[in-house]
């Protein structure tokens, strides 16, 4: 599904604001629902947007510190940056960003991490609510499993703290998407 070249509100009035409070450039790498939903299509509520990396710092901390859960921004359209500092993405995720919605705003450039690092980052957690992103975007894109299987092994499972349990479900995962692409195939 293509994206569209404007975000809607209340998240386009949200950024309008932080993007207008810049003195600098700003670039926002984001990750979880939000791309999901903004780049990839999926129908699905969220209230934030899950952010890795802010660049220049100084920049970042502007943007915290207005669109913050219980920040002045979040209080006026109900929508907030959460800086995730805990999820685990693939080494050189930086190489791959792609800009969500390119001159929408002066100063922000908003980031998407590609498909295969957003599904790995959310492999630890394998909440309910991740497994359903997997399974979206895995039909969107649609996700060559081969190269899903070389990122993990090659740029994430050395960083991961039970390397094991997250060899399982990647597995798991990988059968969940073959189980997906067969049944369409029946269509």
């Amino acid at each position: 599904m293509p994206q569209a070249e404007r975000l809607p509100d209340p998240w386009n009035a949200f950024f309008t604001e932080i993007d207008n409070a810049l003195e600098t450039p700003l670039r926002v790498d984001c990750i979880g629902g939000f791309v999901v939903t903004m780049k990839y299509g999926m129908e699905r509520p969220t209230a934030d947007i899950d952010v890795v990396d802010l660049a220049p710092r100084g920049a970042g901390e502007v943007a915290i510190r207005l669109g913050a859960l219980g920040g002045p921004l979040w209080k006026k359209h109900g929508i907030y940056l959460e800086f995730v500092a805990v999820s685990t993405l693939p080494d050189n995720y930086e190489e791959r960003l792609t800009e969500m919605f390119p001159k929408a705003f002066a100063k922000i450039r908003l980031m998407a991490v590609d498909p295969y690092d957003l599904a790995l980052s959310k492999l630890e957690r394998n909440s309910q609510k991740d497994r359903d992103d997997l399974r979206f975007l895995a039909r969107t894109v649609p996700f060559d499993l081969k190269l899903l299987r070389s990122r993990y092994e090659s740029e994430l499972r050395w960083q991961l703290g039970n390397p094991a349990r997250e060899d399982l479900t990647l597995q798991l995962w990988m059968e969940m998407i073959q189980e997906d692409v067969s049944s369409s195939a029946l269509d």
